[in-house]
């Protein structure tokens, strides 16, 4: 059996990644998504939140679990039995820091591979920075979010809409 991880922090789940998530459940017999919990980052949602946001948006796509995990990705990976991991690459400038990060983890397990998967092009140049950004503003993110998290953003920001 092929399990998969796609991590990351997900703060907050855009498009682009439910995506990448839609397109790389194709392609694997399992996929866990990984939701990092990285302290050293100011996130906008708690990790609890980030994990049951994605839950929701994935509850019907039976090969597809969701969990946190803290420290290397490549030690959960162990923990988990996944080999794969799924990486979303927008543009070159994502290529050389994920290849790094590609050949690091193989080093450190050679069991593992990494599978890159260009971004849609009408998400290549989404990312939950550029979310968060537009709504501190009040700026329209229905094009970047899952219509069911726009108000839940909004509220971080103080903002209604």
């Amino acid at each position: 059996m092929k399990r998969a991880i796609y991590p990351g922090s997900f703060d907050p789940l855009t498009l682009g990644h439910l995506d990448m998530i839609e397109r790389s459940a194709k392609i694997v017999d399992e996929l866990v998504i990984g939701v990092l919990n990285n302290s050293a980052k100011n996130s906008l949602f708690s990790l609890d939140e980030r994990v049951s946001m994605i839950k929701e948006m994935t509850e019907s796509m039976p090969n597809v679990t969701v969990a946190s995990f803290n420290g290397l990705l490549v030690d959960y990976m162990k923990e988990i039995n996944a080999t794969i991991i799924v990486r979303g690459l927008r543009a070159v400038t994502d290529f050389e820091y994920e290849l790094q990060i590609a050949q690091t983890n193989h080093v450190e397990n050679p069991e593992v591979e990494t599978i890159f998967l260009t971004t849609s092009l009408q998400y290549s140049y989404l990312s939950s920075t550029i979310v968060k950004e537009f709504a501190s503003y009040g700026g329209d993110i229905s094009k970047f979010v899952p219509a069911r998290f726009i108000d839940r953003i909004y509220e971080k920001y103080h903002i209604s809409k």
